[in-house]
Order: C-alpha cells, then structure tokens, then sequence
C-alpha cells in the first residue's frame, strides 16, 4: 500500500461541492488536484457518511443537494486511482479512548477525535481541513488548502508530556 501523507475532512468536501460555498473554487481545486495526482490521498469513511448528511439536510443548505447528486459526487471522488478509503483498524477504541482524554473533549469534538484517531492509526500525517479543533488532537498535522498564508499546525505525539502540561493548564 502506497504511503499516505494526506487525508481530506467534509468541510473541504462540502466546499468543493457546493457550488454556492465561498470556499467553492479553492476547495474545487485542492479536490481535484488530489483526485487526478498520482500520490496517494485519503478520505475516513466518517467524512463520506457526513459528507452526504450535511449537504442534504434542508437546514444547512437551502436548497440541499439531492441524494443522487450527494452520491454521484461521491462515487466520483471514490474513482480517483489514487485515493485510499479509511476506516476504523483493530485498535480503534483504545487510541479513540486516549485520544478522548488527552484533548477533553466533549460534545462534537469526540467526532473529531474519531477522524483523527483514524488518520493517525493509518500513518496519516496531515489533516486538511477548514476545523481549527482538529489542532486539539495530538500526532496529526493540520492545515488548510485554501488559505494559502496558513502554517501548519502539529500537535504534539500522543501522551507526550507537553500534550498533558497543556491540558494541565487549560483547566486552571
């Protein structure tokens, strides 16, 4: 299996299919340059599932996407050759469960944590993505393609100590 260095969140999915985002055009372009490359990309099967929710669901979008289109685009991203379907590996829940805890999270974060668990599992080593939370997960880069002046942000490895001083301090 060729070696993946990056792996695409919804929101950059959803940009590049609304035609009506902001983001439309620049997220079109990372997709597609992703997509007709030869290095291999990934998107976490959560990301296609939420992918399809929100660009359907009439109170995001007005009017959504309808389930063909939603499908048809995705069945178009998942032609590219060279991009790499993630899922959860067998030791999902422990790492999840680490992951849950060094970043506190709650709420929607947890589904955050899940992503990048996954990414990290599978030696992803960056997340693109419009979400700022993902920094909170610790050995996974994060950046975002549509901003072109944005640096990357790394977190520090899993159970590091400077992960558990920063935790450390954010509850004072």
């Amino acid at each position: 299996m060729a070696k993946i260095v990056i792996a695409v969140d919804t929101n950059l999915l959803v940009y590049a299919h609304r035609s009506d985002s902001v983001f439309h055009a620049a997220a079109k372009r990372t997709l597609v340059g992703l997509a007709e490359g030869r290095a291999a990309w990934a998107i976490p099967w959560p990301c296609l599932h939420e992918f399809v929710c929100v660009v359907t669901h009439a109170r995001i979008f007005r009017p959504p996407s309808t389930v063909e289109e939603a499908v048809g685009q995705t069945e178009a991203w998942l032609e590219s050759p060279s991009v790499v379907l993630l899922g959860e590996p067998s030791r999902y829940w422990e790492a999840l469960a680490s992951a849950v805890r060094l970043a506190r999270a709650t709420g929607p974060l947890v589904y955050d944590a899940r992503i990048a668990t996954i990414c990290r599992l599978h030696g992803v080593r960056e997340l693109w993505t419009t979400d700022h939370d993902f920094s909170r997960f610790a050995g996974l880069a994060v950046w975002n393609p549509l901003l072109a002046d944005t640096a990357h942000e790394t977190a520090p490895a899993y159970g590091s100590r400077s992960t558990r001083r920063r935790i450390v301090r954010r509850r004072r």
